[in-house]
């Protein structure tokens, strides 16, 4: 059982969460369900509910009230069993504070002036209580104006990392909610919190960064609750009687690194000491927060999830030391160093080498650089807590002794999301191209789905996650964390409609700012929605994000007016083609406007269907109109009658074919001329971000598979396999981030991670893997592998919120297929071999061979 997207309920923020359960193993199907709900002392059954509903099923009860926890089981009766099964594992739930009159916690942060303009030396704040009483239980409410870490009597609470995470602030701050019953301690207890930056008021954004772009105080806001062995609850909220002094952290920065000095550091600063007066501790300085943009997660937070050593330590001939870790990663470096006080220790970060030594360029104004000042009490286990840095490299200067492997691990850190999605093949380098795919969307979902991991930007393109949601959503369960950061791309939506280029949004002049629309990025408020209700089955979500899709799409009516063409205004095109120089990534081979035009037609299309599926059938047959004078406006300036485009580009023939804009008589011309223009380049890529996604659907639609497999396996520079023939482990943001003689691309614009390109990986899914679902959440699937290029076989899995799809396929001696697949318990497949008529599938598991299935010609 889960809670929304929640697989632990504990301080959920909605009063009717929506059920989600998994059926027993050789179920079939289901039938009918009965929900059971212990709450307080009663409990509530529904009864037999004939519905084969099992995923983001009703909340069945009255609401849940603030802090109230319930307990949820549930039983299914299936086809030809007798009787009920038994009774699912119980699974609780517990609310948050959903009302804004239950927050008594104040903003609480360092008592003394600060300049606003400059570094400021990081807080920590901090209380003393007492209980006198057994204490059944616990919870912790919190959150900050900026990031936080809580200790409790010197204990850790919880284990993500850079919470409260960044969402638009004046408008929603997350707090996440703790048990906290284990911490507590009869008599004296202590609570106190690290503080950092973060988001909230630290310098981040292009050119030298702003600083304060939320508000200049950086402050804890926390509430913890306690209920007696008599009922009677005690709260200790952040207020006025808390202190606060300097820490050990000298500075700390998303993009600059963390300075800590041992020497100021007393681990026992959060524990009760009797008779000591903290006289180094002041009054805090309260601020203000308005409790009804409080809100409760919607997703995992950002956790580290696993753990590197160094492959190779090479000492330097001036004493310095540099790591390679074999894998481009996100996150930070833990040291245990032991040396004189005073002795600094120097951590450096980054992607790649140039010439031996750490290649920074890339970075532009991200020091990305940590410092640890020793203070010779014994070895010394530390890590930074309020950064992250994108490196495969890192360089460590100052070290006492000899540095080994025992001495430093690298620790990954991303939103700690569900795996759903796998797939290999026989190509070794297609796996890790699919690799590298994985290790670039963990670095860059850091709470929100952002562009690069390294260098001063870091932020929520619009753009990119529009073309690489189909990729996301089939390899980790990311619906609650792209459900939070699209209910962002709503609040930032301009009052005409417009779609900002990032989310949240932060000062980006000259290009940026003033925000302007654009096509691709902004067509990320209808796209991205749809997606992942046909990937998660989640209806309202679809429903919640529809005003936002609806606000853009008439936007771009307005913008083209009766011509229906949208061409006017500033574009970013087929940002990053190949051939466009590396100053001016928006100059590509394919007209702005016919792609501005393009998805325009295309999420007119999706906004109809979207409506379709919310009830609102005035609004599909309006927008499906729309959608059809677009395609009709489209077909009249960009293509001609027998089918070639007046953009000769592998692009738009991509975005004709995947948009659907061209007649049935026109799309074999059109996909023979793309599959020409690709073999004329030697079967190099010549997309940028619009057309890389889409081409090789483009040509296997058409009937030009054996092309879009050469795509896929060329090595020569620009493809996607040129990378990992030069030892990438992710995904790059230029083809040519490292050129073929060594050297770095020279645009300031050269992340060596960076996901967009790697949306290819859906293709791999839907066409090597042969997985695609043909119904929300994976309800219906169609099983229709094609083989080609030489791979002689393929597996994929994924964990849809029915349960597990596995499917693989082998090519067989004779030149036919033997495959398997196996369909969740409440779905329905059709498998489709290569020469063989579809075959029906139920629940199961079901082995097919072509010989077995394949039918005569006509």
């Amino acid at each position: 059982m889960s809670f929304e997207h929640l697989t632990d309920g504990l301080g959920i923020g909605v009063p009717a969460p929506r059920l989600t359960w998994t059926l027993p193993p050789g179920a079939g199907r289901q039938e009918a369900y009965e929900l059971e709900l212990h709450r307080s002392a009663t409990v509530h059954r529904t009864g037999r509910v004939d519905s084969p509903e099992q995923v983001l099923v009703p909340w069945p009860g009255a609401p849940l009230t603030s802090r109230e926890r319930v307990t949820v089981r549930v039983r299914i009766w299936a086809p030809d069993t007798p009787g009920p099964s038994a009774w699912s594992e119980p699974a609780a739930v517990e609310a948050g504070l959903l009302d804004p009159t239950d927050w008594q916690a104040v903003p609480v942060g360092a008592g003394w002036d600060e300049d606003p303009q400059a570094d400021r030396r990081p807080a920590r704040v901090r209380t003393d209580f007492r209980l006198e009483r057994p204490v059944t239980h616990a919870r912790l409410y919190v959150t900050a104006h900026g990031l936080y870490e809580v200790e409790i009597n010197g204990r850790r609470v919880g284990d993500e990392t850079l919470a409260p995470g960044w969402t638009v602030y004046p408008h929603r701050l997350r707090y996440r909610t703790h048990d906290v019953t284990g911490h507590l301690t009869d008599g004296a207890n202590t609570i106190g919190a690290w503080l950092g930056d973060g988001w909230y008021r630290g310098r981040y954004g292009f050119d030298g960064g702003t600083r304060n772009i939320y508000g200049t105080d950086q402050s804890l806001i926390a509430q913890l609750e306690i209920t007696y062995d008599d009922g009677t609850t005690r709260v200790i909220a952040t207020d006025p009687t808390w202190t606060a002094a300097p820490g050990p952290l000298l500075s700390s920065g998303l993009y600059e690194g963390e300075a800590f000095d041992a020497r100021l550091h007393d681990p026992g600063w959060a524990t009760p000491r009797a008779g000591d007066t903290h006289t180094q501790w002041t009054p805090v300085r309260v601020h203000t927060r308005d409790p009804r943009t409080l809100v409760a997660p919607q997703g995992p937070p950002v956790r580290c999830t696993q753990e590197l050593s160094p492959v190779t330590i090479t000492r330097k001939a001036d004493g310095r030391y540099l790591l390679d870790f074999g894998q481009n990663l996100v996150g930070r470096l833990r040291v245990t160093a032991d040396g004189p006080a005073g002795t600094v220790v120097t951590l450096r970060h980054a992607e790649v080498l140039q010439d031996g030594e750490l290649a920074t360029r890339p970075l532009r104004e991200a020091t990305s650089t940590d410092v640890l000042t020793l203070a010779r009490t014994g070895p010394l286990t530390w890590e930074p807590r309020f950064t992250l840095h994108g490196f495969r490299y890192a360089e460590i200067s100052g070290w006492p002794g000899e540095l080994t492997t025992d001495h430093v691990t690298a620790r990954v850190y991303h939103t700690d999301m569900r795996r759903t999605g796998w797939f290999e093949c026989s190509d070794p380098m297609v796996d890790r191209l699919h690799e590298n795919v994985v290790w670039s969307m963990r670095g860059n979902f850091v709470d929100l789905p952002t562009d690069c991991p390294q260098r001063d930007e870091r932020l929520g393109w619009t753009g990119d996650i529009q073309v690489f949601a189909p990729t996301a959503s089939y390899l980790y369960d990311c619906a609650g964390m792209l459900d939070s950061w699209l209910t962002d791309v709503g609040l930032e939506q301009l009052p005409d409609g417009t779609i900002p280029w990032y989310v949240p949004v932060i000062p980006g002049e000259p290009m940026w700012t003033p925000i302007q629309p654009g096509a691709a990025w902004g067509d990320a408020a209808v796209l991205t929605p749809w997606t992942l209700y046909q990937r998660f089955g989640d209806l309202e979500l679809l429903r919640r994000h529809y005003p936002t899709a609806r606000a853009w799409v008439d936007l771009v009516a307005r913008l083209a007016g009766p011509s229906r063409l949208w061409d006017t205004g500033f574009q970013l095109g087929d940002w990053l083609d190949p051939a466009a120089p590396p100053e001016d990534p928006a100059a590509g081979r394919t007209d702005r406007y016919l792609v501005a035009t393009a998805y325009f037609a295309h999420s007119a299309r999706h906004l109809a269907l979207t409506a379709r599926a919310l009830g609102n059938e005035r609004d599909a047959e309006r927008y499906g109109a729309l959608a059809g004078e677009v395609a009709d406006a489209f077909r009249r300036r960009y293509v001609l009658p027998s089918g070639r485009m007046t953009d000769d580009s592998p692009t738009a023939y991509a975005l004709g074919i995947a948009f659907d804009l061209l007649t049935r008589e026109q799309r074999p011309t059109a996909g023979d001329r793309l599959a020409r223009l690709v073999l004329a380049d030697d079967a190099r890529i010549a997309t940028g971000f619009v057309g890389t996604p889409l081409i090789c659907d483009a040509l296997t639609d058409t009937g030009h598979l054996d092309v879009a497999y050469r795509l896929l396996l060329q090595t020569e520079c620009p493809s996607w396999l040129y990378p990992v023939t030069v030892g990438a482990t992710t995904v790059w943001e230029r083809w040519d981030s490292l050129r073929p003689d060594g050297t770095l691309n020279p645009g300031g614009m050269t992340s060596f991670n960076h996901y967009a390109l790697g949306a290819v990986a859906d293709w791999l899914h839907r066409v090597v893997g042969g997985v695609t679902a043909t119904a929300p959440g994976y309800r219906e699937l169609d099983f229709h592998p094609r083989p080609g290029g030489g791979i002689t076989w393929a597996r994929t899995r994924h964990a849809s919120p029915y349960g597990m799809v596995s499917a693989s396929w082998e090519s067989t001696a004779d030149g036919g297929l033997t495959a398997s697949i196996t369909v969740p318990d409440g779905c329905r497949a059709t498998a489709t071999l290569p020469g063989c008529r579809p075959v029906s599938l139920g629940p199961g598991k079901h082995t097919l061979e072509t010989a077995n299935l394949a039918t005569e010609a006509a």
